[in-house]
């Protein structure tokens, strides 16, 4: 059997049986619910609050470094493209060569992270879950900020008020909540999976 290479037994693997087939459809898979978590948007001035990026951390959590960076690599390559899978709806090279799209180059690298250490079961209990999360969204900004004081010509100061101090708080909030959910994620798939296997 044929997949995408993967060390360790993650989320998605416990509830569906690996295959090619399998890891293609979640790498798809990922990518839209990266794309229809993008639509939840609270506007602001140069960089909007989205939930594309619980999005990323659950990908990388379930899918594992490989598949999760493949899957956030689709998403930004059909936003390029021009299919409207950013926040707004919008699509493009302008949007990824303008003031977020360094955050959207920073989703792979922040679920390749978020897999590396899910790969790990770091993601099985809230506090190790919590640094994992947090972890990889502090990778998305690494990105996302240079790239927006570039583009947007802004000193560091500006780019702090623009592109950060507004996320911390909603990044811990997603982060936590994240870190939540996959401890509960977790134990139903065992249920299911002793069920299917009793």
């Amino acid at each position: 059997m044929t997949t995408i290479a993967t060390p360790a037994v993650l989320l998605a693997d416990r509830v569906l049986p690996r295959s090619l087939a399998t890891d293609v459809g979640l790498v798809i898979g990922g990518a839209a619910l990266t794309a229809l978590l993008a639509q939840v948007t609270v506007p602001l001035p140069l960089v909007p609050i989205t939930g594309q990026t619980m999005a990323v951390l659950l990908v990388g959590a379930t899918l594992g470094a490989t598949r999760g960076a493949a899957s956030m690599s689709l998403y930004a390559l059909l936003g390029m493209i021009g299919l409207p899978v950013f926040s707004d709806a919008s699509g493009g090279m302008s949007v990824v060569l303008g003031t977020t799209g360094g955050y959207i180059v920073g989703f792979v690298a922040a679920a390749a992270l978020v897999g590396r250490l899910a790969e790990r079961r770091w993601e099985r209990t809230f506090l190790k879950g919590l640094v994992t999360f947090l972890a990889g969204t502090a990778v998305t900004f690494a990105v996302g900020l240079p790239w927006l004081a570039v583009v947007a010509g802004l000193d560091l100061q500006a780019t702090i008020a623009h592109g950060l101090a507004p996320f911390v708080l909603p990044g811990i909030l997603k982060a936590a909540v994240v870190a939540g959910l996959l401890p509960a994620a977790w134990k139903g798939a065992e249920r299911l999976a002793a069920r299917r296997e009793g």
